[in-house]
């Protein structure tokens, strides 16, 4: 990791001259050393405005591509059949997402957090978007084509209403003011959350097809973490680029099983997700295809579905806020100031309003799987992320070339989620250093808030049906949609109920042991030096523009 003049620990208080008597620490401290508290993470060999060779950055931005591609053909899979898509309207939307992807990502990373972060497709949407679905469900169309189009052209309207929520809870600085009365305690729960709510994209979606899910897991875990081990010549080689390698090897392994006919004699379900030419994209996508404004047609507006996208959009934005935390401290950044969250949330506002006009069937957030890549590859280049976003685009553009990378099985993605979003989880643990981790108040806040947010969001979830109906079940729909959406979402369960007891619970009396002396300084715009080091905008663009967007 590249140093700069500003890395540096905070000194040590007054009067603070030397280590207490070990009387005083207590019998732990004498049978071993302890580890003071680090504001920016040790072992990363580039972080956020260090950059790799250029040969490395684009192997690197290529690997975050493949990475992201999993979790855009997984929605693909979820919504475009139920709307009455074919093949190749699947391929031209994922050829929308990962155009729009690419747009978001470089927008994101030039004037929105400037962290290393993936715009990718949000989940949050998926309950609005089946009460789309539901609602066009009845036979009053000619045909599923029709549908299709008539059902996209629903959700382009209602992600375009639905992005002011973002934009102005964003660039009106409310969400600026929420995080202003964030702690460590709240940190904690909100980012761990944000990783180990999405489970079931790990080996629930590996065991679809175990025989080449796990022997990714297994794989990348030998060769990336002891492989090196044992041949320290290409140390370095295996610890940058073992996804790469272990996905070619078991996709090759997978073709094999398929032309083979070992699953000529299964279930359709099994089919789906072990053989590697069941996803049509290859057939279906075009050499050559732009997604442009409304290439499906004109918006539908209608207030029952865009109220329901409301509650979407606010869980996109608690997604994305505890993505951006895990990203600063993978990136070798300090905490992200309030203001920053909250012009990137209004950027991502920006962000959805664009892909409801070009015809993308969910909004964004930040992806968690690409922050966990920071990690396993040690390098939180943000020249990395940027690079990546070519990769987005030319293979939106030309469509045979992309469908061929995103033909490979789900399983072996799920195999590489178990990894990326546990790296993550564990980096939200990390912040619980800068408090008082022997405190019965923190402890008793972080449990129930982690227990809490999976329980409740678990509970959404899993008496959530097929056709998008959720446990609440009154008269409204759209009430129904929101508050079915808001309640399955982890992060922003996690948000409100530690917000709630930290800032309820003694917490003048507990400012110390809650960790605000050291949060204090990075929630202000000139809190900490490395504030602008790290989050200021490129090319002097802070004297062009309106404070509320800076």
């Amino acid at each position: 990791m590249v140093e700069t003049g500003h890395h540096h620990q905070h000194p040590p208080a007054p009067g603070a001259v030397g280590p207490p008597p070990i009387s005083s620490m207590g019998m732990a401290v004498s049978r071993g050393p302890t580890w003071p508290p680090a504001e920016q993470l040790h072992h990363l060999q580039y972080c956020i405005h260090s950059n790799p060779s250029w040969h490395e950055t684009v192997v690197l931005a290529f690997q975050h591509y493949i990475v992201m591609l999993g979790t855009t053909v997984l929605i693909a899979n979820t919504l475009v059949p139920p709307m009455g898509g074919d093949p190749g309207d699947k391929a031209r939307v994922i050829q929308t997402i990962l155009f729009m992807s690419g747009i978001n990502t470089l927008l994101q990373t030039l004037i929105g957090t400037r962290l290393p972060t993936v715009m990718g497709v949000s989940f949050a949407y998926v309950l609005p978007v089946l009460s789309i679905i539901r609602d066009y469900n009845d036979g009053q169309f000619d045909s599923e084509k029709q549908r299709f189009r008539h059902t996209i052209r629903t959700v382009q309207g209602s992600l375009i209403i639905s992005s002011f929520v973002n934009i102005i809870i964003g660039y009106g600085q409310a969400w600026g003011n929420l995080i202003r009365i964030f702690s460590p305690i709240i940190v904690v729960p909100v980012v761990t959350v944000t990783s180990l709510g999405l489970f079931l994209r790990g080996f629930p979606l590996l065991a679809n097809c175990v025989e080449i899910g796990l022997p990714m897991l297994i794989l990348l875990i030998v060769s990336q973490q002891y492989l090196k081990m044992v041949i320290p010549r290409i140390h370095m080689i295996l610890e940058r680029y073992a996804l790469l390698v272990c996905l070619a090897l078991i996709w090759a392994f997978a073709a094999i099983l398929t032309v083979s006919g070992a699953y000529n004699n299964v279930s359709v379900a099994t089919k789906q997700s072990c053989r590697t030419d069941r996803s049509f994209l290859m057939s279906s996508a075009s050499w050559i295809s732009i997604p442009y404004p409304f290439q499906w047609g004109t918006p539908i507006f209608r207030a029952s579905h865009v109220f329901g996208m409301f509650g979407a959009a606010i869980v996109a934005s608690a997604e994305s806020t505890g993505v951006f935390f895990a990203a600063s401290r993978l990136a070798g950044a300090t905490a992200p100031p309030a203001h920053v969250v909250s012009r990137s949330v209004g950027l991502q506002g920006i962000g959805v309003l664009l892909e409801g006009i070009f015809g993308s069937i969910t909004g964004n957030t930040a992806c968690v799987e690409n922050v966990g890549l920071l990690g396993l590859t040690r390098i939180g280049s943000r020249r990395v992320i940027q690079i990546s976003t070519g990769f987005m685009i030319f293979f939106s553009i030309f469509g045979k070339f992309g469908a061929f990378f995103a033909s490979i099985p789900l399983p072996i993605f799920a195999g590489i989620y178990c990894i990326l979003l546990g790296i993550v989880a564990a980096v939200g643990i990390s912040f619980i250093q800068f408090s008082d981790t022997n405190s019965m108040r923190n402890i008793y806040i972080i449990g129930v808030s982690l227990f809490l947010s999976l329980s409740i969001a678990q509970y959404f979830y899993s008496n959530t049906t097929r056709a998008g109906y959720g446990p609440v079940r009154t008269g409204g729909g759209w009430f129904n949609d929101i508050l079915n959406t808001i309640f399955a979402s982890a992060p922003l369960v996690a948000i409100i109920v530690a917000t709630i007891l930290d800032n309820t619970l003694d917490p003048r009396k507990a400012v110390t042991e809650r960790g605000i002396s050291w949060w204090k300084p990075f929630q202000h715009r000139d809190g900490d030096g490395r504030n602008q080091e790290f989050y200021s905008f490129p090319l002097r663009m802070d004297g062009y523009l309106p404070t509320r967007f800076l």
